[in-house]
């Protein structure tokens, strides 16, 4: 496998900026820079069985992501109290069973409260979950009126209507073809969805989220290397998955960490940290996810910091335009994921999210992958569009824009039939 590639660059989520407008979208212009090696380790020594990469290549690379990259998780979990809000044993037209389930937590006169919403098939005992966040509230997955809507800050939106950082009942259903529930369902699987800006508000504010029940005496902000908003975000996917493990219908089912974008970076990072996922799918997660760093093709480590300085650790700063400076990238983290299943899947309009960096990153993580006798990505050279390649580290660059679309999920669902089925 050859360790010098070119860097490239990529396209994103939000309206056109400055930023975008200048970013980098010619493979032509795009640098040579050398890979990281996930089979040597920084003091050089090479990796060659399973065991020694999950006990020593693993964990510093692990640590490395933890203190640049995406800060540490607090050492303790708060006071955890969970009550079920409402339950439909008909939900769906019948086909479904659903949950909404409160999980408070407490520490030091502090308190949040994130809502869980749980579709499940009926006739499928232990059925495996797609678990991920959504952006802006659960009843917008879904039209059935009894899906609460949250009262958590959220970022406006035109489109939707969204002012005053308030959801409303306009918003029911607006993102539903982001899930398609029926043919999650009918395909005998579960679905688990979070509103993101419950467990953390998307903004530069450390006030108002999971970390305000951690600080120390006067503290008001993270340490340099404590985490940042997509390890808050991450470390509510693993609060969910101690409630699926608790509970009775869910405790023995596989569950499958999702997300798309932003959410993509929290899936990953949740996936790389908590073994218990049985498998991770990234959605179009781009810089800081599944994309290369070191292209620097479309959006950078310097634009996500500027635009988004709360997303990442303090320490992630140093980069900015400095990526050579650092001894990891993109693939490693998904290498962390081997040997379990794990999909990373692009859109061709999606520049900004630099496809080529996201299917680079595929295949240099697939020694790791091979360490375990898992296939990956077998060629350097890039799928036809709307061709995936469906093995235990699978691909795929759909035509269309940044979204999640019924193509992405129907092979998501086909790729788990054959890994976890």
């Amino acid at each position: 496998m050859k360790l010098l590639v070119h860097f490239t660059l990529l396209l994103f989520l939000y309206p056109m900026s400055s930023s975008k407008a200048q970013a980098l979208y010619d493979e032509n212009n795009v640098p040579f820079f050398k890979v990281p090696n996930p089979l040597t380790t920084f003091e050089g020594e090479k990796i060659s069985t399973a065991s020694v990469w999950k006990n020593k290549r693993r964990p510093e690379i692990l640590q490395y992501f933890t203190n640049e990259v995406y800060g540490a998780f607090p050492a303790h979990k708060p006071h955890l109290s969970s009550k079920i809000l409402e339950k439909d044993h008909n939900a769906l037209g019948g086909m479904a069973k659903r949950l909404q389930i409160e999980q408070t937590f407490s520490r030091d006169n502090k308190s949040l409260t994130f809502t869980i919403l749980l579709y499940l098939p009926k006739e499928v005992a232990n059925a495996p979950i797609f678990l991920g966040y959504n952006f802006f509230g659960n009843h917008t997955v879904t039209d059935e009126t009894e899906v609460l809507v949250s009262t958590a800050w959220t970022n406006n939106n035109a489109l939707l209507g969204i002012t005053n950082h308030t959801l409303t009942e306009q918003t029911r259903g607006a993102k539903s073809s982001r899930w398609p529930l029926t043919q999650i369902i009918e395909a005998g699987y579960g679905l688990a969805t979070i509103y993101y800006g419950e467990v953390d508000p998307d903004k530069n504010d450390f006030s108002d989220g999971i970390h305000a029940l951690f600080y120390q005496n006067g503290q008001q902000h993270p340490k340099e290397n404590e985490w940042g908003s997509i390890a808050a975000w991450a470390w509510g996917l693993h609060r969910t998955m101690d409630f699926l493990e608790r509970y009775e219908e869910t405790k023995n089912s596989k569950v499958i960490v999702f997300g798309h974008s932003r959410l993509g970076k929290a899936a990953l990072w949740a996936g790389a940290n908590d073994e218990r996922f049985a498998a991770v799918i990234s959605n179009n997660s781009g810089c800081g996810g599944a994309a290369m760093s070191k292209r620097t093709y479309g959006e950078t480590i310097a634009t996500i910091n500027q635009r988004f300085p709360h997303w990442f650790c303090s320490n992630f700063q140093k980069y900015n335009n400095n990526e050579t400076a650092l001894e990891v990238d993109q693939h490693q983290l998904l290498a962390l994921i081997a040997p379990r299943p794990l999909y990373i899947a692009s859109a061709e309009e999606d520049r900004w999210a630099d496809p080529k960096g996201e299917f680079l990153a595929a295949y240099y993580a697939t020694p790791v992958y091979e360490l375990f006798k898992k296939k990956g990505i077998p060629s350097l050279e890039m799928p036809v569009t709307n061709t995936p390649i469906l093995n235990t580290l699978a691909y795929h660059i759909r035509s269309g824009k940044h979204d999640i679309t019924e193509y992405d999920w129907e092979q998501y669902i086909k790729w788990a039939n054959r890994f976890l089925r």
